[in-house]
């Protein structure tokens, strides 16, 4: 669980860009001093300095997939979801080059870490959530139920309770039990101000339970409530719009947010003040 300061969403400034490497990036995480970049068809997780933001190194992950779409870092390891061979990559961080993998069912997307400290992958094909510990058991899985659908990306709130992200169009955000059960959900039957999603990706989750959500059809990033009753669209400082936001990653104790724009290959890095 996340501890400290809370970022202020409202006052985030752009601080850096991670360019393109002529490569598009899928997915971006942080740990301590690091930050953590997968690209299309490369076979390595680019690793780069947090205060300077500049290349540090590459960790190669022999027979990674060609959409290395989820990525999480805990103590020394890194793991990296690979839905073109159903599997999960993890990688050691000590300087070892030691990496292994396990299956998982079809389309492993997005991943997360949840309060018992397991891995979390959302897999778009089987319709389900698994969970795994770090040595790539299965600690338990979670078949979501009718009104989930295309799962890409969820997170553990403080109730226990998972906020999933559906790749539909309309989109739909739900929050759904450990039952597979719908407990609250947002999506092409409500109205508001901010209207219907488009394909939904990228999660993030603050310490106070906020939820933030790459609208990457719609190019916008969302912020709600746990219950998903109250919306507004993040109005982030940028020279133009984002352009299809893919992953979020959150970063509360350094005090920043991390974009991935998938259609620029980059990484958009904003930080409170």
């Amino acid at each position: 669980m996340l501890t400290g300061r809370s970022v202020n969403l409202n006052e985030l400034s752009l601080k850096h860009v991670i360019p393109s490497s002529g490569k598009l990036v899928y997915a971006v995480t942080s740990l301590g001093d690091e930050v953590f970049v997968t690209r299309r068809c490369s076979q390595k997780v680019e690793v780069y300095d947090a205060g300077t933001l500049s290349l540090q190194r590459s960790i190669t992950v022999p027979g990674l997939g060609e959409r290395p779409s989820g990525l999480i870092a805990c103590i020394n390891k890194i793991c990296v979801s690979d839905c073109d061979n159903n599997c999960i990559h993890r990688a050691d961080l000590t300087g070892s080059n030691a990496v292994t993998k396990w299956s998982t069912a079809k389309g492993p997307r997005g991943l997360s870490v949840n309060r018992a400290h397991n891995v979390v992958v959302a897999c778009e094909d089987a319709n389900k959530l698994q969970e795994y510990s770090k040595c790539g058991s299965l600690v338990r899985e979670i078949c979501l139920q009718a009104g989930v659908t295309s799962p890409w990306h969820a997170v553990q709130l403080s109730s226990g309770d998972y906020v999933v992200s559906q790749l539909t169009s309309p989109g739909v955000v739900s929050v759904v039990g450990v039952d597979g059960q719908v407990r609250h959900s947002y999506g092409q039957s409500q109205t508001s101000d901010v209207g219907q999603m488009k394909y939904p990706r990228g999660v993030a989750v603050t310490k106070n339970d906020d939820i933030l959500v790459a609208d990457s059809g719609n190019n916008r990033i969302l912020s709600m409530n746990s219950s998903l009753s109250s919306l507004q669209e993040l109005t982030l400082p940028l020279d133009g719009e984002i352009q299809e936001p893919y992953c979020l990653c959150l970063d509360e104790l350094q005090g920043r947010l991390y974009v991935v724009e998938f259609r620029f290959g980059r990484v958009l890095v904003f930080g409170d003040a």
